[in-house]
C-alpha cells in the first residue's frame, strides 16, 4: 500500500479534503491522517488537535462547529473519496478511538482502516473492543527493549497485524523477521525515491510519503516484476510482499547496512550450515546487536 502523509502534504494543505482527493488522483493507494474527537463527540482529522495556540485549546475542548473550516470530520472524507481505499490513522488520543470506530462501521469501512499507536498494552485492548479493525505498532527500534524478534513475538500473540518503523530502521533482515511470525512491516517518512525504492526491494508492506507522485512513480518500477507486488487486493488487505532484486554493491545510498545474504553465506561458512539452518534471530543479532 502506498499511503499518501496528510494527503498528498506536498502539494496542498495538509489534512484537507483537497489534499486527500489530490493524493487519489495522483495514484496514492491509501490515505494516512490523525484523529481527534470533538466535545459534542465529532471526529476530525487534524495533526497536532490544537484548536488554537494562544491561548493554548485543544479540539477535544471545543464542539466542531467551533474548529477552523478546512478542518474535516471523517465522515466528510468518506464522503469526499469513498470507503474503498485503506485508511491509516493516527490516534493520539485514545478516547477517540471508539467514536473513530463507529464512523467507519457506519459507512462500511471497517476492514479498510488502520489504526496506529505506540502503545502495545492499549492496542491489545483495542483489539478486544473491535475484531474487525486492522491495528498497527508504531514505533521504533529504540523502544524494544528486548529486541524486535521478542516484538513480533508479542504482537503476533496479541493479534497485532503490523508494524510501523522510519525508514531508516528497516533492512530485509528485519521485514523477514517480521514476516516469519505474520506481522506485516510498514515504513513512514519515505521522503526520497531511493528510500522508496529501498523499502519495496526489501519487501515492505506500505510505504508512507509525502510526496505522493514520486512514491507511484518508483512503486510502478516494479511492476513488471512478475512476482506479487506490494499493494492491496482491492479490499483493503495488502498482496503478498515480493523480494526484489538488491541494490548494486557500493551504492552510497545503502547506508552501510549491507546485504542480508553476505551475512547469511558468512555465517553459513563459519558454521558450516547451510541457509534453511541458519536463525532470523542469529541475523539480527549481528546486525542490530553488533558492537560500536
Amino acid at each position: 500500500m502506498l499511503f499518501a502523509h496528510r494527503g498528498a502534504k506536498a502539494h496542498a494543505p495538509d489534512n484537507t479534503l483537497e489534499a486527500f482527493e489530490l493524493a487519489v488522483k495522483l495514484g496514492a493507494t491509501g490515505l494516512e491522517t490523525d484523529a481527534w474527537c470533538t466535545r459534542d463527540g465529532e471526529v476530525v482529522l487534524d495533526h497536532d488537535g490544537r484548536h488554537r495556540l494562544f491561548p493554548r485549546k485543544a479540539i477535544a475542548e471545543v464542539d466542531r462547529d467551533d474548529l477552523k473550516s478546512h478542518i474535516p470530520t471523517l465522515g466528510e472524507l468518506y464522503a469526499t473519496v469513498g470507503t474503498d481505499i485503506p485508511l491509516s490513522v493516527d490516534v493520539k488520543d485514545p478516547a477517540t478511538f471508539e467514536p473513530m470506530i463507529e464512523v467507519s462501521r457506519d459507512h462500511g469501512a471497517l476492514d479498510r482502516l488502520w489504526v496506529c499507536h505506540p502503545d502495545l498494552e492499549l492496542l491489545q485492548q483495542w483489539r478486544d473492543l473491535s475484531p474487525e479493525v486492522h491495528l498497527v505498532n508504531s514505533t521504533s527500534l529504540d523502544a524494544l527493549p528486548h529486541g524486535p524478534e521478542r516484538r513480533a513475538a508479542e504482537l503476533a500473540a496479541a493479534r497485532i497485524d503490523a508494524i510501523n518503523l522510519r525508514q531508516q530502521y528497516w533492512t530485509g533482515g528485519l521485514t523477514t523477521l517480521f514476516h516469519r511470525f505474520d506481522v506485516l512491516c510498514f515504513g513512514w517518512d519515505a521522503q526520497h525515491e531511493r528510500q522508496i525504492a529501498r523499502l519495496i526491494d526489501m519487501g515492505i508492506d506500505a510505504v508512507y510519503s509525502d510526496f505522493v507522485d514520486p512514491m507511484v512513480a518508483v512503486a510502478a518500477t516494479f511492476a513488471g516484476d512478475s512476482r506479487p507486488a506490494v499493494g492491496d487486493d482491492g479490499g483493503g488487505h495488502p498482496t503478498h510482499p515480493r523480494t526484489l532484486q538488491p541494490e548494486p554493491q557500493g551504492d552510497p545510498q545503502h547506508d552501510g547496512e549491507g546485504d542480508d545474504q553476505e551475512v547469511i553465506d558468512l555465517i553459513g561458512q563459519a558454521v558450516d550450515l547451510d541457509e534453511a539452518e541458519i536463525g532470523v534471530g542469529l541475523i539480527d543479532e549481528v546486525a542490530f546487536h553488533a558492537p560500536d
